[in-house]
């Protein structure tokens, strides 16, 4: 489809999942490569809900053990951020000593990672990485203090959908990447 309905927003074509997927392909390598000798499984921590996609994929393509864990946070109010992080849903295991993979649908001003890599801190994590399908550079506000360890791909700062990532709570559920059409 060219052009989709979410709500009251008109969305059009921006990424096929064939061109991302090869993104994602991508990274698991690169994790692959970086935990086959871990002495500990990692954690990968999905945010909830928008990474919940990339993160099954992503999972289906590492071939190293981890252990799988969630937390919802938000930032998001319609097609802008707030920038105020909110913490929706508690961390779903302890990560105290453990080396804890962030697993992010989209980074956009940074917000929502410089609060998980505090929190993850707090917690005990010995170490975070943030990985994350998408990146918005223009949007970052973080450039000097937190590093993206995998980034799949980067996109223009432009609102999108699909894959996970919603407007207003809908359009998780569709395969492509759609952005918003403001013609």
């Amino acid at each position: 489809m060219d052009k989709i309905k979410v709500s009251d927003k008109t969305f059009r074509t921006y990424i096929p999942y064939e061109e991302f997927s090869k993104n994602i392909d991508r990274v698991a390598a690169q994790l692959n490569k970086d935990f086959e000798n871990a002495p500990e499984p990692p954690v990968l921590l999905c945010t909830l809900n928008g990474a919940i996609m990339f993160c099954s994929e992503l999972m289906m393509r590492c071939s190293f053990p981890m252990e799988l864990a969630s937390i919802k946070v938000s930032s998001y109010a319609g097609t802008h951020s707030t920038g105020v992080v909110e913490v929706k849903q508690a961390l779903t295991c302890d990560v105290a000593g453990k080396v804890v993979i962030i697993v992010e649908d989209i980074v956009d001003t940074g917000y929502t990672m410089q609060l998980m890599k505090q929190f993850l801190e707090e917690k005990g994590a010995k170490e975070s990485r943030i990985c994350t399908l998408f990146y918005k550079p223009e949007s970052f506000k973080f450039k000097d203090s937190i590093k993206l360890d995998y980034v799949a791909r980067e996109i223009q700062n432009q609102f999108i959908v699909g894959f996970g990532l919603d407007y207003n709570e809908l359009g998780r559920n569709i395969k492509d990447i759609y952005i918003l059409d403001e013609e």
